[in-house]
């Protein structure tokens, strides 16, 4: 599946770095060809020699050697291969990549680049769980980087959790799903997102605290699985992923729309927080307050259902994922709303305040289908799209 194609393996600084010679002979051993980029921190745990022997090609170190600039320019180098890869991404990798640092020719070359990136983080766990990193990994995959890994396991400092550098032939078969296409490759996947605004006047709407957050997460997920994205968001916080179709709407009647557009597909994820009512009577210029103290009469309307209308409408996906966020009795309330929608699947979570998921960084969801409940452990929103995706590649294939 690799014959022929070019990687650029970027190897940064840690312990794992002696995993990626492992890596470089999965590559050329498939008829892909490597051209080696070395960090000077990755050069003190691997050496250049090593490098460019496995590989069968010269390796790249600095960025101010002017015979590479006159031959082989930092420009030319990010554009000439299929994919980079970068094993391991450390900390300070992934900060550089995810804030546009270029100083020196790793960085430079993944800042210039045209092409995809894929990255398998290694790290002390405590620097994996750190804000900052995770605030970098949701830039890094929310701008279309692939990210392969960590692990859990025990680690070269002692200590005991994620940040293993994930093993070489998982990063392989990674590599083989990014430029073969991936299990989803040539399937189309419509995903609604974010909160919907309904009017009451020109000034003021009708919201919720939806932020869009899982809906984009799951959008990057398909998008890396090779799937063909129609992305259809509301006025969500969380930027919508690039590599996607995007369909900006605002009130559920726009959702309602540009869903029908957006079909035939061969499965639809209604992550989307869509308000249930809209304002029949919203007033054409703003609503003022009067001097007898009474309040507006507002008048609601029921606004389309838009996961019922897939569900039971034509053309119908092959799989339809429907969205319950509940406060109370999450898997009954769920499972009735399967039925009644006759969707395939129901993710359903718990919205509560407490919990804090609404409008957070994770999730704690629970797969509702015709063969029951099933309960995934709170994680962070792309990890819960990760797995959502996966499944979904599972059932369509």
């Amino acid at each position: 599946m690799l014959a022929g194609k070019r990687i650029l393996l970027i190897v940064g600084g840690g312990i794992a770095a002696y995993k990626a010679l492992e890596l470089v002979r999965l590559l050329k051993k498939s008829g892909a060809s490597v051209t080696p980029v070395l960090t000077k921190a990755g050069a003190e745990f691997v050496t250049p020699l090593s490098l460019s022997a496995l590989a069968g090609e010269r390796h790249y170190q600095d960025l101010f050697d002017l015979t590479d600039e006159a031959e082989m320019g930092h420009i030319q180098l990010s554009r000439a291969a299929d994919l980079l890869v970068v094993v391991p991404a450390t900390a300070d990798l992934m900060a550089k990549m995810a804030t546009g640092r270029a100083d020196d020719l790793a960085s430079t070359v993944l800042l210039a680049t045209d092409k995809r990136v894929l990255i398998a983080p290694a790290m002390n766990v405590r620097m994996w769980h750190h804000p900052a990193t995770q605030r970098n990994l949701a830039t890094l995959q929310g701008d279309g980087v692939l990210v392969v890994g960590p692990d859990q396991g025990e680690m070269a400092c002692g200590e005991f959790g994620a940040g293993r550098l994930a093993e070489p032939g998982v990063i392989f078969a990674a590599i083989e799903a990014a430029l073969g296409g991936g299990p989803l490759a040539g399937k189309h996947v419509l995903v609604t997102s974010g909160p919907t605004h309904e009017p009451i006047d020109p000034v003021r709407y009708i919201a919720n605290r939806s932020s869009g957050a899982q809906g984009a997460a799951i959008a990057a997920a398909l998008r890396d699985l090779g799937a063909r994205v129609t992305f259809v968001t509301g006025p969500a916080t969380v930027p919508p992923p690039q590599g996607v179709d995007v369909v900006r709407v605002e009130t559920a009647a726009q959702m309602a729309l540009a869903v029908k557009a957006g079909l035939p597909a061969d499965a639809a994820v209604m992550a989307a927080a869509v308000a249930d009512w809209r304002v029949s009577n919203q007033g054409a210029q703003k609503i003022k307050k009067d001097t007898s103290g009474r309040l507006p009469a507002l008048k609601f309307a029921e606004n389309e259902d838009i996961l019922a209308g897939v569900s039971r409408g034509s053309p119908r996906p092959r799989l339809v994922v429907g969205f319950a966020a509940e406060t109370t009795n999450v898997v009954e309330h769920a499972t009735a709303k399967r039925l009644r929608k006759g969707c395939d699947w129901i993710v359903a979570n718990d919205v509560s305040p407490a919990t804090g998921i609404m409008g957070g960084t994770e999730n704690a969801v629970v797969l509702i289908s015709d063969q029951g409940a099933e309960t995934w452990p709170r994680m962070p929103k792309d990890q819960v799209a990760r797995r959502l995706a996966e499944r979904i590649a599972a059932a369509l294939a």
